[in-house]
């Protein structure tokens, strides 16, 4: 990952097209490295949830090209790279599993990070996993604490219990969240060690759980539209 994390810093300082048109084989070398070491992560995630089997590097990852259209940020690149390994792909709305590199500092995320669970999950898909948690609190709570080196995150939560569900639950502080996310910020070191591939399986494989339990919600919820 030395070169990706060369070719992002050298993005982050340079983010316009000149500079990206003359480095051009920089970033398709960065996006090769990315890619074979995504193409091994889906395989390994498909070892313990057989949900994700199939998945292609193309179906988990984002154009690096930014859609700069309704943003104030005009700059034209992304400074990270990212891969989100879901069932039936990136866009499907289920739980999975992300992978992100980023050099630290300003940025999308800031940092890179591992993660696994929902973000933005559709309103029926909302509703459905806070049904589930106020019906079987216990559950997720488990699911939750099998996770290794992960801990959710309430940077998105709602500061009183949403309407339909009630203040008084146990699980309340739960039924605020917006995002039902498990997170792990890396540093370098750990993206540079030589067993990054296997170092990220046995976190995400510790957080199949959680993303399995999530994923029931949210098939229910889809199966119900």
């Amino acid at each position: 990952m030395h070169q990706v994390l060369n070719f992002l810093r050298q993005i982050k300082e340079n983010n316009y097209k000149e500079w990206f048109d003359a480095h051009k084989d920089e970033y398709l070398t960065a996006t090769r490295i990315f890619n074979d070491f995504v193409t091994q992560l889906i395989q390994g995630v498909a070892s313990f949830d057989a949900s994700v089997r199939g998945l292609t590097v193309k179906d988990c990852t984002y154009r690096f090209y930014r859609d700069v259209r309704f943003s104030p940020n005009k700059e034209p690149y992304k400074s990270h790279f990212g891969a989100y390994i879901a069932p039936y792909g990136k866009k499907s709305g289920y739980a999975g599993y992300y992978f992100h590199i980023e050099p630290a500092g300003n940025g999308f995320l800031n940092g890179s990070q591992l993660d696994a669970g929902l973000y933005c999950p559709q309103p029926a898909v909302l509703k459905s996993v806070r049904e589930e948690i106020s019906l079987n609190g216990d559950r997720f709570l488990t699911a939750v604490g099998k996770s290794k080196d992960m801990e959710l995150d309430y940077s998105a939560a709602l500061k009183k219990v949403p309407r339909g569900f009630s203040s008084e639950s146990p699980y309340a502080e739960y039924l605020k969240l917006k995002n039902f996310i498990l997170g792990k910020e890396v540093n370098e070191q750990f993206l540079l060690d030589k067993n990054l591939l296997q170092s990220t399986l046995e976190i995400f494989r510790t957080s199949a759980p959680f993303v399995n339990w999530l994923n029931k919600a949210v098939a229910y919820a889809f199966e119900n539209e």
